[in-house]
């Protein structure tokens, strides 16, 4: 999981990371690191200021092919959704 340092991760943000999710999805997160650097990409590309925080409570959705990813997010207000994400991350599992 090292190459979430490149999105401002931490050290010890990536270990509390990897002790608290089941390691089958922590080896396919890290399997799958070119899709989850694209989606995590395109969350910081969009505006979302906590996109760390989004990735830390839904990574599963971090493993999603990018062009569903993308559709996810951009049948919403671009400003409105980043104004709701950077309030209350939960509504990410609404989208």
């Amino acid at each position: 999981m090292k190459f979430l340092e490149s999105y401002d991760f931490t050290k010890e943000e990536i270990s509390s990371f990897t002790k608290n999710v089941p390691t089958s999805v922590v080896d396919l997160l890290k399997e799958q690191k070119k899709q989850v650097k694209s989606n995590l990409d395109y969350l910081k590309e969009l505006g979302i200021v906590n996109y760390k925080d989004v990735f830390k409570n839904f990574y599963e959705m971090f493993l999603i092919d990018d062009s569903n990813f993308r559709e996810i997010f951009e049948k919403y207000d671009r400003d409105d959704l980043i104004d709701k994400i950077a309030k209350n991350i939960n509504i990410v599992e609404y989208l």
